[in-house]
Order: structure tokens, then C-alpha cells, then sequence
């Protein structure tokens, strides 16, 4: 996976991509079951999928002033 910094290139840290891979593995998991169980408990799967990218469209920013 290319990691694009705010000017288009891409991380090519080795550490900062580890952390970044690791945090992608850990929430692909935990997205994965938070949907399977919400899908199987009888939420739309539809709705489901808009309300986990509501949720993400709505994480402020940790950058001051934004």
C-alpha cells in the first residue's frame, strides 16, 4: 500500500510504514467484525457500510488549528 504525505509522495520511512501497516491490519480486523457482527445481528448492510464511512468522514483532525 502507498502511504501519500500532504505534497503526493509517498512515507518511505521503514518505521512509519510498519506503524502504518500494523495499524491497518488492526483495524481492518476490527472493522471486519464490528460489520459482520452489525450485518448477522440484522443492521442493512448498506446502511451498515454509510454509517462506518460517517464515522470516519466525522474524526477531527489531530493537526492544531484544524
Amino acid at each position: 500500500m502507498i502511504w501519500p504525505m500532504p505534497d503526493g509522495t509517498p512515507v518511505s520511512c521503514r518505521e512509519k510504514l510498519r506503524v502504518l501497516a500494523e495499524n491497518h491490519a488492526e483495524l481492518e480486523g476490527v472493522l471486519r467484525d464490528a460489520f459482520e457482527d452489525a450485518v448477522l445481528i440484522g443492521v442493512d448492510e448498506t446502511a451498515m457500510r454509510r454509517i462506518l464511512i460517517d464515522m470516519v468522514e466525522r474524526m477531527p483532525s489531530p493537526k492544531p488549528g484544524r
